[in-house]
C-alpha cells in the first residue's frame, strides 16, 4: 500500500510540475523577427526616362528594413548624365544614404561632395535629399560651392537645385562674393 501511494503522490507531482510549467507566461511568447529583410553587396540602381539613362547609384552594401526603406551604410556614389543620356555630368559622393520607400526619396549623409563638371564647381555639405519624380535636390545644412577654377567660395544654408546641379540657389548666402565690374 506503501508503494502504491508512494507512486501516486510521484504521479500528482510530476502532473503539478508539468501544469505549471504549461502555464509559464513566457512559454508561449515569441519575439517577432525586427532585422533586415534583405541585405545585397556591390548595389547598381538605374534611373531612365524615354529610354535614356538619367541616373546612375551605386554603393558597397544596401540593407532592406522592415518597413521596406533602404539603407546604405557605406558609401554612395551617384552619377547625374547628360540629356541624352551618355556623359556623367555630375557626380555626388556621400558616407552613407537612405531611401524612403513610401515617398521614394533618397537622402545622403556625411561629407557630401557634388562635382559638376561642365560648370567646373564642386559642392561640400554633410546632408542632401533628391526627389527622383521632382528631380529636385536640396538641404537645409551648410553648404560651401567652389570654383574649382578660380577657387573662389560661396558660403550659406539651405540650398535648392535641379537633379544635375546645373542650376541652384544657396538660401541663405554668407560671406564675401566676387561681384561682375558695374554692380553697386
Amino acid at each position: 500500500m506503501e508503494d502504491k501511494l508512494l507512486s501516486f503522490s510521484c504521479f500528482f507531482m510530476l502532473l503539478y510540475i508539468f501544469c505549471a510549467c504549461e502555464k509559464d507566461p513566457d512559454a508561449k511568447k515569441f519575439m517577432p523577427y525586427k532585422g533586415a529583410l534583405e541585405e545585397a553587396e556591390d548595389v547598381q540602381v538605374l534611373f531612365s526616362e524615354n529610354a535614356l539613362l538619367k541616373v546612375k547609384v551605386n554603393t558597397a552594401k544596401q540593407i532592406k528594413q522592415p518597413n521596406e526603406d533602404k539603407v546604405f551604410p557605406k558609401p554612395v556614389f551617384i552619377e547625374f548624365f547628360d540629356p541624352a543620356g551618355l556623359h556623367v555630368i555630375t557626380t555626388l559622393r556621400a558616407d552613407s544614404g537612405r531611401q524612403n520607400n513610401q515617398t521614394g526619396i533618397y537622402r545622403v549623409m556625411g561629407d557630401v561632395r557634388v562635382v559638376n563638371t561642365l560648370k567646373q564647381q564642386r559642392l561640400f555639405t554633410d546632408e542632401l535629399t533628391w526627389n527622383p519624380l521632382t528631380q529636385k535636390v536640396f538641404t537645409e545644412r551648410k553648404v560651401v560651392v567652389e570654383s574649382m577654377q578660380s577657387g573662389e567660395r560661396m558660403n550659406g544654408t539651405g540650398l535648392d537645385a535641379n537633379q544635375d546641379f546645373s542650376n541652384y540657389s544657396i538660401r541663405k548666402p554668407t560671406g564675401f562674393f566676387n561681384a561682375p565690374a558695374g554692380m553697386n
